[in-house]
This record gives structure tokens, sequence and C-alpha cells, in this order.
């Protein structure tokens, strides 16, 4: 038995090995399913061997990458140690590791960027071949063989039962306690598809544990390593202002009955200004708040020890360090309040439409008429991928985008004339939220968008500009979405060649 006793079943015992011993199952070309999602529940051993591997073919001239899948990003010990060497001929469907998007937008990696509610459909299709190992986190195993996963569920599922062979690697980092905070359930293959029966953001619809044919299990790594958890900055006036916007659009939207009394599930993205809106949310007049969202943040886990929110429903966490430390110290507190499903279910759109969801999500630029790129710098170089923000963009009962109206110390400004990217069309997004205020964008057709993005959002330097624009396109003729395309995109230009939007 191992010292930890976290692996309980005798046969899978005796296929205890090093990382080293673990990564010569892994060879050139193999299409390699990956445990992990925002930066939990990844494996922290395997992939640093396996880069030492490849960086010796490589040493010699040999040619050496695998294909690689994941549930979303995972972190420096797995997608950083194989972008250094070179490691990876084609990624999907997340990722916030610099080295790899430096990878990505060299052109070494081929990177497949998705909706991460899609990625499950999409390998079934069969689209990359046949899966040859999958790697996965656990926090456990127990005697019968039932595999408990650590702090993401992902796609571990279908990875397991779809691998040729399986490497597990249990890291007694990850809390015990997690045994019991899973529902893993299975959407079907056939069509037409089972409904999936959750009504509420804490229906428990599935079992506590995942499964494998042990005969695959090749190998089982022993490991004791922490996930990437990264600190947030304190949200500052900007993210406050954001926050205290969106506040009070929701109040006005319960009030006037749009918004049931009992509220509505939360879904949000990752980052500074999310947590600001959670820390806002909490601090305001709701009660009993549930979240029906991708990660659990800080700011959620604050809710949830208050009592301000009641459950959240996720995929993974995405804790900064010190909220982690917390949460594995007091994970009994927060044992029923926790629920992690697989990401196909807890990004599913019939899911998300029947619960009614809010999704507040970043936006990396919006233009004027409210189409929303979230995921290209000046449309060109990857910065993480659309993650799971269309899928409840798109399937919302309310979908509000957040974005500081300035980037780049103030030469990159957020509202622009044209998109350099449209990764969800204008069609989908109800509001947007800048430091400046909120434009509800209901029911308005594109010039009304215009003229209220402009005035309410845009910051106070680029307003001049963006009516100068808008004007021009009026006088081109267009009075519908009257862009004038002669110019549409020379923001972007403007930077890329002197490194502002702003004329010199």
């Amino acid at each position: 038995m191992n010292q930890d006793k976290r692996i309980h079943h005798s046969g899978l015992q005796q296929k205890i090995c090093s990382a080293e011993e673990a990564a010569q199952w892994i060879n050139h070309g193999d299409l390699v399913g990956v445990s992990g999602f925002t930066g939990s529940g990844y494996p922290k051993a395997i992939p640093g061997a396996l880069a030492e591997r490849i960086k010796e073919s490589h040493d010699k001239g040999e040619d050496f990458k695998i294909k690689v899948l994941t549930g979303a990003s995972t972190g420096p010990q797995m997608d950083g140690v194989l972008a250094e060497v070179n490691g990876v001929s084609y990624r999907s469907s997340f990722n916030t590791d610099p080295k790899m998007r430096e990878r990505i937008n060299n052109g070494d990696t081929t990177y497949f960027d998705m909706h991460l509610g899609q990625v499950a459909p999409f390998y079934r299709s069969g689209a990359v071949g046949d899966m040859d190992v999958a790697i996965i986190e656990l926090s456990s195993i127990r005697s019968d063989g039932k595999l408990i996963a650590s702090s993401a569920v992902g796609n571990n599922q279908l990875w397991l039962n779809s691998a040729k062979k399986v490497i597990l690697e249990v890291n007694s980092w990850q809390p015990v306690e997690l045994d019991g905070m899973h529902d893993i359930w299975e959407v079907s293959t056939s069509y037409p598809q089972d409904i999936i029966p959750i009504r509420t953001p804490s229906d428990r619809i599935g079992v506590h544990y995942m499964t494998v044919d042990l005969d695959k299990v090749v190998a089982v790594v022993e490991t004791n390593a922490s996930d990437r958890n990264t600190p947030f900055s304190p949200p500052d006036d900007n993210a406050r202002l954001i926050a205290g916007h969106l506040l009070d659009f929701l109040k006005d939207e319960k009030k006037k009955g749009r918004i049931p009394q009992e509220f509505l599930p939360l879904q949000s993205g990752v980052g500074n200004v999310a947590n600001a809106v959670m820390e806002a949310l909490s601090k305001g007049d709701f009660e009993n708040l549930t979240a029906y969202t991708e990660v659990i943040q800080d700011g959620m886990l604050a809710m949830l020890e208050s009592g301000k929110m009641s459950v959240a429903s996720a995929t993974s966490f995405s804790l900064s360090p010190e909220k982690v430390q917390y949460f594995n110290d007091n994970i009994s507190k927060f044992r029923d309040k926790i629920i992690l499903r697989p990401q196909e279910i807890s990004n599913h759109p019939e899911v998300i439409r029947r619960l009614g969801c809010i999704a507040m999500n970043a936006a990396i630029e919006i233009d004027i008429f409210g189409n929303v790129n979230s995921t290209h710098i000046m449309g060109t170089r990857m910065m993480n991928g659309i993650g799971g923000s269309g899928d409840f963009a798109r399937n919302s009962k309310l979908t509000i985008f957040m974005t500081p109206s300035l980037a780049k110390n103030g030469a990159i400004s957020a509202i622009v004339p044209m998109v350099s990217r449209v990764d969800h069309a204008s069609m989908d997004i109800h509001a947007v939220v800048t430091e400046y205020g909120l434009a509800d964008l209901r029911g308005l057709a594109p010039r009304q968008r215009a003229e209220l993005l402009i005035e309410k959002c845009a910051h106070p330097n680029f307003r001049p500009l963006l009516r100068e624009y808008y004007k021009k396109g009026l006088n081109s003729g267009s009075f519908y979405t009257p862009h004038y395309l002669k110019e549409a995109l020379s923001w972007h230009e403007r930077f890329v060649a002197t490194g502002s939007m702003l004329p010199k």
C-alpha cells in the first residue's frame, strides 16, 4: 500500500511506477487526452518526463511530437514544458500558457479553438481520429477500482472511455475529501439524445466517481503538486465601477419583474473584473444566489461560505493561491454546496437555456454595432481561445460582456469601429459594460446600438473618433449598418504600425 493510502485497488498498486517509466508508453504522433480545466486537475509529473524524452529525440534529429486534447487550459507543468521543447503538433481546446501561446502564434503548433461545451461531441465525431493515450489526474482510487477526480472533471470520463492506454496520476496534494463532490453523468451518444434531467443548479443526476477498463491502465504515478493557481490582483477602480453598473442593471431587471424574485443562476468568466462583480453581488441585496458556470472563483467561494450563495455547479476551480489553500483546509464547509460536473454538462445549451442563466464574460474588444471579439489580438494573434463564453452567450437569458474601456495604458480602445474578429455576433449580446456605463442593447437596430455604445461605454479619448467614423459611415450611404469600410480596421492597422490606436 502506498504511504498516503490514495491507491486502494490492489491491481493498480502493482502498476505504480515513476513518471519517466510511464512516459515511455507515449509515442510520436499519439493523440493524447489530458485532464485539466482552467489550471486545475491536470497531470503534473508525466508531461515533464515526456518533455525530456522529446528533447532527447530532437537532439538526435528524430521527430517526436504529440497531439493534445484537454478540457481547457492546464499549467506550466503540462502545456509549458511541452511547448518549451516544441513537443505538440496539435492542440485543442483552450490555452492560457504563454509558452504554448507563442508556439501557436508562431505556427509551431496547430491550434483548433472551439466552444468548450462542444469538445466532447467534436471528439466523438471522429474528426481527429482515435485517442491513443489518456493521462488523468485523480485524488484517489477506491478499492473497487472506481476513480475519484481531482479539482476538475472536464472531459475525463470521455478520455477514459476512449483511450487505448490510460495513465493515472494520483495527486496527494488534492484533498481526499473531494470524494463526493463530483457528479459524473454521461451524455447519450445516440440520437435523439436523452434529456439532461437538471432543473436547478443543485440537482445531482449521476455518480461521484469515474470508471475505466482496468486492463487499459498501463501505469499509475504518485504525485504531490499544486494546481496552477494564479494570483488575482485586487479589484481596481475600473473593475468596481463595472461591477456597480452591472449590479444596478440587475437590480432594475428584478424590480421590473424580468428576473424572478428567487433570481437566476449566475455564470461568470475568469479574472479580476469577474471577481469584482462577485464581490459587489456579495454586498448587494440579493440573497440565496446560485451559480451554474464553468469555474468556481475566489468571489464565489466567499459567497458560498457567507451563505449569500447556496450552491455552485461547475466543472473546475480557478482559485488564487490563498483561496485554494483555504479551500483545501476547510473543504468540509463546501462539500454540500459545490458540484463538479463534466464540462459537456456544465456547458450544455439545453441546461443553460432551461435554467435561464445570467452570463457575464470578458471581451477583448467590442465594435459600435455590438459584435464581440474575445479571442484575437489585432485580429491575428490568439490570446487564449473562446472558452465557454459562447456556450453561455448564445443560450443564457441575459448575456453581458464586460471590459475596461482602455488597454495598454490608453493605447487601445476596447470599443472600436469594427472588431478584428467576431466571436460573438451582435444578435447574442444583450448588454455591454465598461467603467463608463452599461449599454442595454436589447431590441436595438445597429444605428441605435452604435450611438448608445459610443456615448455610454467608450472612453472619452476615443469618442470623437468613433463619432467621426460613424458619421462617415452614414455619409457613405449605408443607413442600416453604417460602416465606412475604407477605415473599418484602420485603428488596428495604426496600432500595429505605431503602438497606439490614437492618431499621432
